[in-house]
């Protein structure tokens, strides 16, 4: 079995993009830049507006780069060591692990198995046979986007969504990576269901999910694609996005329409509450794994 060579450690600030240049001129297969606090209280969110491009870097970021088995770590070391000579503040300690070939698509089918929503809905993937074959059954491909099923902030506006009276509302899913909650709006008899995201991906994922289960949704990478305002808007995304982008969210949002926001710990509600507070009073529903599911209605 093959494996390959990583190489990391912790860089500051801009200074991220330019060693992961230099490791990739040094002959790395990849170079992966990520939060070096990411799920901690430290985390530091990139988020924008559809269509947005990120200029900014976290101000603290882990840089692990990839290279063939057959390249020598005494190369490696001494380049990072090098770079970390032109930049001894910047640049952290390095260390070398090394990782083994996987089939990574039975390790992802691995993970996922049908889950029961109601007893009437389902999210079953796309590898397994529906349990309950007269029930509403999502058929899902993961892809590359978020949104399978699994995740308390998922399962908290799929079954919001099963409890709305949807047989004539428009509904917005802000945010919809994978496609599962716009194709449950469409599911549970919302007529008309629009679909946006900011990753190209997520949105080529969300589309090939839809047309799979015989779902007509319309999706965009653009604010400006969606047309109009909806009687119902789900986001599922995260705190600060949230907080940033509510007034675009508010916006789309019809006179008397519902909202429904998740990605919210409960230390975040008071913040969530306070930024759409000019459009709309918000209140938390429910509450799943330390995860909240906030939900309201603009004045008609």
């Amino acid at each position: 079995m093959n494996s390959w060579i990583e190489i990391s450690g912790a860089v500051k600030g801009e200074l991220a993009d330019h060693i992961a240049d230099s490791l990739m001129d040094a002959g790395a297969l990849a170079v992966d830049v990520a939060d070096l606090h990411a799920e901690s209280d430290d985390e530091q969110p990139m988020f924008g507006e559809p269509g947005m491009r990120l200029d900014r870097r976290w101000a603290d970021s882990r840089i692990a780069a990839l290279f063939d088995r057959e390249v020598s770590t005494d190369n490696l070391e001494t380049l990072w060591l090098a770079l970390r000579e032109q930049h001894p503040d910047a640049i952290g300690a390095h260390e070398f692990r090394v990782v083994p070939e996987t089939d990574w698509v039975r390790a992802t089918q691995a993970q996922f198995d049908p889950i029961e929503i109601t007893p009437a809905l389902w999210i079953v993937p796309t590898w397994c046979e529906p349990p309950a074959p007269q029930a509403i059954n999502l058929r899902i491909d993961p892809g590359l986007a978020f949104g399978t099923g699994t995740h308390p902030t998922t399962r908290l506006c799929l079954e919001w969504l099963t409890r709305q009276s949807l047989g004539s509302a428009t509904v917005l899913d802000y945010g919809c990576g994978s496609g599962i909650l716009a194709m449950a709006a469409k599911a549970l008899g919302a007529p008309e269901v629009f679909g946006v995201d900011i990753d190209p991906q997520a949105i080529s994922t969300a589309r090939l999910n839809s047309e799979a289960n015989g779902y007509s949704v319309h999706y965009a990478t653009s604010d400006d694609a969606i047309p109009g305002h909806y009687d119902v808007v789900v986001a599922n995304i995260l705190a600060g996005p949230l907080t940033v982008l509510a007034p675009a969210i508010a916006s789309h949002l019809k006179s008397g329409g519902r909202l429904a926001l998740a990605g919210i710990l409960t230390p975040q509600v008071e913040r969530i509450r306070e930024a759409y507070a000019p459009w709309l009073k918000l209140d938390v529903e429910r509450e799943r794994d330390g995860w909240v599911l906030m939900t309201g209605q603009r004045a008609g």
